[in-house]
């Protein structure tokens, strides 16, 4: 029997379904790989912003992690909002012996700019997570607080990866998608370009920019993306330009929901569902007397 990659997302859970471990379940899913959890924090989230986040206790984690990788086995892991110190050092340790890939999405702040690691944490993951991980996927604010370089355009992305190499990682990943400047007359670059390297080697990778503002969950996505094609046996140039890719398409099928940031399209090359004709997509209360018949659900 054909089984599919296994890979373990470590990381919190989006109540409103387009960023942390849910984003990455859909991501695994839609590139063919079996998606495992271990949830370190729930957030009350939605298209607004982060309304509440909670750390799970060290011990939940670890029992999570032991109960998936000694039965099941893992093929990669990605790891994204660890939360706290505590929570850093714990995965760092629970990473360390494994002899698979591990792709770090060093997650401070949320879409909205919500706050999604505490200050003293950051440390942990210089220290630790990093030195641990195969590909570090930071976007330029996680740069920012990670090594204090100050990414400000395209030339800025090679001292941006040397930095952030020399914490560890083997290759780095700089997405460069929020870079001003460039290539359009409304100073938006027509291109969003981001620089894969080991420190030799450099690929510079390139897709249209993509007009659309519903972009939750772009960062989770590609980092679930990436360890699902190592996952598969791909190499990590392989496996970041593949999942490159993917969240090009995701992003430009990105689409609005609830009343901020919607998020991007996790299963835009999937046929989606037929719906019954003439009824509603959401059960709702049966028409009465001074109500409205309900209209096709959203």
């Amino acid at each position: 029997m054909d089984i599919p990659p296994r890979v373990l997302t470590v990381a919190g859970s989006d109540s409103g379904g387009g960023a942390g471990i849910q984003a990455d379940l859909k991501t695994m899913l839609a590139l063919g790989a079996h998606g495992m959890s271990v949830i370190t924090a729930v957030t009350a989230q939605n298209s607004q912003g982060v309304q509440g986040a909670w750390e799970l206790p060290a011990e939940a984690v670890v029992r999570q992690f032991r109960s998936v990788v000694d039965d099941i086995g893992v093929q990669a892991v990605k790891t994204g909002m660890l939360a706290s110190a505590e929570l850093v050092e714990t995965v760092a340790a629970l990473l360390r012996p494994l002899r698979v890939p591990v792709v770090v999405d060093p997650v401070g702040v949320s879409k909205h700019g919500d706050p999604l690691l505490a200050p003293d944490a950051l440390d942990a993951v210089r220290r630790l997570l990093l030195p641990v991980a195969t590909v570090a996927t930071p976007n330029l604010d996680e740069v920012a607080q990670l090594t204090g370089v100050r990414v400000t355009g395209e030339q800025d992305l090679r001292s941006a990866a040397e930095a952030v190499l020399a914490l560890g990682p083997r290759w780095a990943l700089i997405k460069g998608g929020h870079l001003p400047g460039g290539g359009t007359g409304d100073g938006v670059p027509a291109e969003a370009v981001d620089l894969l390297t080991d420190g030799s080697a450099e690929h510079w990778l390139r897709a249209p920019r993509q007009d659309n503002r519903h972009t939750h969950g772009t960062g989770c996505t590609l980092a679930a993306a990436t360890a699902s094609h190592l996952a598969a046996g791909r190499s990590v140039p392989e496996a970041v330009a593949a999942a490159k890719e993917y969240v090009t398409g995701a992003l430009a099928a990105g689409f609005p929901l609830g009343s901020g940031i919607g998020p991007v399209r996790h299963g835009y090359a999937i046929a989606p569902p037929r719906r019954s004709a003439g009824r509603p997509s959401t059960p709702g209360p049966r028409p009465g007397r001074g109500q409205d018949r309900p209209g096709r659900g959203v």
